[in-house]
């Protein structure tokens, strides 16, 4: 009687503590969860951390050295025009723009400081042009762009998706509306230099983005005209001052490709620019330049990534150095638990 009373005492203490068990929210055990897995720790000695700091430096330094001669090597020619093709006596600038009546031919005179190299990139370039702005980048309708068969389709393209009378604007939106509209031609010894445009785009976007068989339609015949009218009778695919202007720039002042020129030029040559001054950048006392630039391994000119790279290898070699003195001049013994803040403490008192 005693024996099957403790028996099952003894067969309800084991249930319970599987239920128990069962209502754990202890999680199961693994070498994973309880991080036990093999790992690297790495001692960190002086003379590791020192040679780690050199060998930064010995990398950094030299590739900062290349990329900012590099970048120094390219030619670039900056001209803003947008003030100096006003016409004198011309008070209201943005009365001038907009009225149509009024001629914009303008003559620019460009002095060539170093010899240039071919291929020459000519660039627009617009400061306090906010590209990036959210409802401007939201205005367009990218399936319309690459699908025929969506013309109609318009939605985001607000306040540029509809003409007055309904009819489906193609390319919708303000991005498109916007399209940067002043032209360039280039003279060099009287001659006009020829401003290739073509593969200014990314090959990505002609290929993807935009379709070969979506063409022009009711294009800047909305309620108001914007900048560069389209010809109809040429696909988006090949529109490629279109499709670098839709690329968005990320900050208020940005270049884009115009065409380039296969010509070298000489250092004081002179080149006259004959240019139309179309776009409206005086409502928000914007700027326009033309940018004629050459380019080398790295690109165009940007002295930014030469000077991180010597800025970072710098503070390496300067650390390492301070890391040696200190080491010399005051050495620790590794693991002399003396140094523990609870030691200290005790041999104080």
């Amino acid at each position: 009687m005693d024996s099957h009373a403790a028996g099952s005492s003894s067969g309800g203490s084991g249930d319970g503590a599987a239920q128990a068990r069962r209502n754990s929210r202890k999680p199961k055990y693994s070498k994973f969860t309880q991080q036990e897995l093999p790992a690297c720790k790495p001692i960190l000695t002086p003379k590791w951390v020192i040679s780690v700091f050199v060998l930064v430096g010995v990398i950094f330094v030299p590739i900062g050295i290349v990329s900012l001669r590099s970048s120094r090597q390219v030619v670039e020619i900056v001209d803003r025009y947008d003030d100096a093709c006003v016409p004198a006596g011309v008070t209201d600038k943005l009365a001038y723009i907009r009225n149509e009546s009024i001629p914009k031919a303008c003559t620019r005179n460009l002095t060539i400081t170093k010899d240039m190299k071919q291929p020459i990139f000519v660039y627009y370039q617009l400061d306090d042009f906010y590209q990036n702005h959210r409802r401007y980048v939201k205005s367009r309708n990218d399936v319309q762009l690459r699908d025929k068969s969506k013309a109609s389709e318009t939605s985001n393209c607000d306040p540029e998706a509809k003409t007055v009378d309904g009819k489906p604007i193609v390319p919708c939106g303000l991005i498109a509306w916007s399209l940067f509209n002043d032209t360039y031609n280039l003279i060099h010894n009287n001659v006009t230099l020829r401003v290739d445009k073509n593969d200014i785009s990314w090959k990505s976007d002609r290929d993807h983005k935009f379709g070969s068989d979506v063409f022009p339609t009711n294009f800047q015949e909305g309620p108001l005209k914007g900048g560069k009218t389209l010809d109809s009778s040429i696909p988006l695919s090949k529109q490629e001052d279109l499709i670098v202007w839709m690329r968005t720039a990320a900050l208020p002042t940005f270049r884009k490709l115009y065409g380039r020129i296969y010509v070298d030029l000489k250092e004081n040559d002179t080149i006259t620019v004959q240019l139309e001054n179309n776009y409206n950048t005086y409502s928000f006392s914007g700027k326009k330049k033309l940018v004629l630039s050459t380019a080398t391994w790295i690109g165009g000119k940007n002295d930014f990534l030469g000077l991180a790279y010597l800025t970072v290898g710098g503070i390496c070699f300067f650390l390492a150095f301070a890391f040696t003195l200190l080491y010399l001049i005051k050495p620790r013994k590794m693991g002399d638990n003396s140094y523990l803040s609870w030691n200290r403490a005790t041999l104080g008192r």
